[in-house]
């Protein structure tokens, strides 16, 4: 093969095993959620520290889409496995960064309502219209490609979230507003005093 198309298909061999290995990953991710084959080692988790991270994790994707980011509120600490509950909160962000316009916003809202502690992920996107939300949850499920500006996920990473604040006792939720966006709503349990 000539040169060029030398580089051409070896980049195009490198990013599928790359895009394999992501979904691989993530499958197995859920097996081990589903089969308690990983152990948590749990401790007290400062709410606002986590979701820090996370944009700081992200900042150089977030930065490219041009999204716009801000932690809002406080929450009281929460017991959980520190990095289940950052790749909870990366999967919520990466997805409100793949539905917002450049310019957009994404912001996490903290609260504490009832002896639970609230990470809230907003986003100024098209929301997700009038699809059930708890289908949002479900393993491959997409949302209609009309609404969405990026091509990469494959509908796990929601699914993943869901798994993990379930094992933590929590629950994920979804709400959608077509002027004001979507909403992601992790409720864990807070940690008693």
């Amino acid at each position: 093969l000539p040169p060029e198309l030398h580089e051409k298909f070896c980049s195009i061999i490198i990013a599928e095993s790359e895009r394999l290995s992501r979904l691989t990953h993530d499958l197995l991710t859920l097996q081990r959620i589903d089969d308690n084959a990983m152990p948590m080692e749990l401790s007290r988790v400062n709410l606002r520290e986590l979701a820090t991270g996370v944009l700081d994790a992200l900042e150089p994707i977030l930065r490219d889409r041009h999204a716009n980011t801000d932690i809002v509120g406080e929450a009281p600490d929460a017991l959980g496995a520190p990095a289940r509950l950052k790749q909870a909160v990366t999967n919520l962000v990466e997805n409100a960064s793949r539905f917002i316009d450049p310019g957009g916003h994404i912001t996490i809202e903290l609260f504490g309502l009832r002896g639970n502690s609230i990470l809230a992920v907003k986003d100024d996107g098209p929301g997700f219209g009038d699809a059930d939300p708890k289908l949002l949850f479900d393993r491959f499920y997409r949302a209609d490609k009309a609404r969405t500006r990026d091509e990469s996920g494959y509908g796990l990473g929601l699914a993943i979230a869901h798994a993990i604040a379930e094992e933590h006792g929590g629950n994920l939720a979804a709400a959608s507003d077509d002027e004001r966006g979507t909403t992601f709503t992790l409720t864990l349990p807070t940690l008693p005093a």
